[in-house]
């Protein structure tokens, strides 16, 4: 962190701010309070696993759809950082509207959940492509994986927090029900979201771009369709993508999913919370290693290996009968989620031209969100017919193994070419 500059670091801490959303309301605590209240409501333990599927698909939908063409919007100079301020206000509020809904009202729940999940990932299509604005190619894969290193250490302060007074409520140390133990969290998370937002705000500007012109909407369909009409010429991006599209749904399905997994094996509330936090102590480093081991192997070969233990990850999910099992395999995808999220970032990064970072990482988000329907789908299909939640883990194997088999077509980085990608 030392050798980065004052953009690098602002960007980067970004990541600090919203893995907090990430770890405690997508992972953890909503997901363990959703299935609270939908058993108090009489519903099954394996309903409410098919209930969170369905939601984290629809909430990928909506931004699959809007995320291309607010890109493409945004690669107008001075769009992005207004786009960016916009979605993340989106989230955080959101988020804090989670701490006000009663505990009968679960559907209310998963609308605000909806919202701020559009929130999130709305801000991350112009937080990943202002990458190409903070710094240079050579130092891309470092940057995005010391983001992501970043992240998992810095979600763990606001989720520690959340979990001592959760589980200090469990306890009854103090004087406080569990739903508003859980509410609590949600208060703290949106705050440190909030917060550690401001320097990327303050100081992060978008630096390559395109010059404004009149009917700004009008034009930005028209580029988006020229684009879009044209990716299969865009070769190099065209194949990442499409490979991008299966393996990153399987690596964010297993993020969403694994808490309702553990949950449905009996697992208690304390000990997946915990084993959860200690994963995100063990990616810290694993992310860095990746970016590391990027500039020795390259970062397409990291990738390459990362699909590979997520396969492996898949067929032992699938035997998976004890606590001591889950907690192997939630170290075990522990080091290699940030390695295989950051490098793929920063691989996307220097395929695409800096001035239209904007509409080619929508269509990065596009592919990626469009694949996450999928994923969740997956499992809260077979888990809803099949009533075994290990089966519909398993299902996302298939994901990782076309994914490889696409990916294994991409060009090394000395082969990236850039006239292959301009407008």
């Amino acid at each position: 962190m030392n050798k980065m500059n004052k953009l690098e670091k602002s960007w980067i801490l970004y990541d600090w701010a919203n893995s907090a959303y990430t770890l405690t309301v997508v992972s953890t605590i909503l997901p363990l309070f959703f299935k609270m209240i939908l058993t108090d409501a009489g519903k099954t333990q394996s309903m409410s696993t098919a209930y969170w599927g369905y939601i984290n698909s629809l909430a990928t939908f909506i931004i699959a759809i809007i995320a291309p063409i607010l890109g493409t919007m945004a690669d107008y100079r001075g769009y992005k950082k207004i786009f960016f301020v916009s979605f993340v206000s989106l989230g955080i509020f959101a988020t804090l509207g989670l701490s006000f809904v009663t505990t009968g009202l679960w559907p209310i729940l998963l609308i605000f959940y909806l919202i701020s999940s559009v929130g999130f990932a709305g801000a991350n299509v112009f937080y990943d492509a202002f990458l190409t604005d903070v710094t240079t190619k050579d130092k891309m894969d470092k940057v995005s994986t010391y983001g992501f290193a970043l992240g998992y250490i810095g979600s763990t302060i606001p989720f520690i927090i959340s979990l001592a007074i959760v589980i200090l409520s469990q306890m009854e140390i103090i004087s406080m029900s569990m739903s508003l133990a859980f509410k609590i969290s949600f208060i703290i998370t949106a705050l440190w979201w909030g917060v550690f937002s401001l320097p990327m705000i303050k100081n992060v500007k978008q630096v390559y771009g395109i010059k404004r012109e009149d009917k700004v909407m009008k034009k930005s369909f028209i580029r988006l369709y020229n684009t879009f009409k044209n990716i299969t010429k865009h070769k190099q991006v065209f194949i990442f993508l499409v490979a991008y599209f299966f393996y990153i749904d399987g690596v964010s399905t297993i993020i969403k999913m694994a808490t309702s997994y553990g949950a449905d094996l009996g697992i208690g509330m304390t000990t997946l919370l915990i084993v959860l936090l200690v994963t995100q102590f063990v990616a810290f480093p694993f992310a860095i290693i990746y970016g590391k081991l990027a500039e020795r192997f390259t970062a397409r070969k990291m990738i390459i290996f990362g699909i590979i233990v997520y396969i492996f990850i898949c067929i032992y999910a699938y035997f998976l009968d004890s606590a001591f099992d889950f907690w192997l395999l939630a170290i075990l995808v522990g080091t290699s989620q940030g390695g295989v999220q950051g490098l793929s970032r920063s691989y996307f990064g220097k395929l695409v031209p800096k001035e239209n970072s904007s509409e080619f990482f929508g269509f990065y988000n596009i592919f990626g969100k469009f694949a996450a329907i999928m994923g969740p789908l997956l499992v809260g299909g077979v888990t809803h017919i099949t009533g075994q939640t290990n089966y519909g883990v398993f299902s996302i194997i298939v994901l990782f193994v076309i994914g490889l088999l696409i990916f294994l077509k991409t060009p090394v980085e000395k082969e990236i070419s850039k006239t292959n990608v301009k407008n």
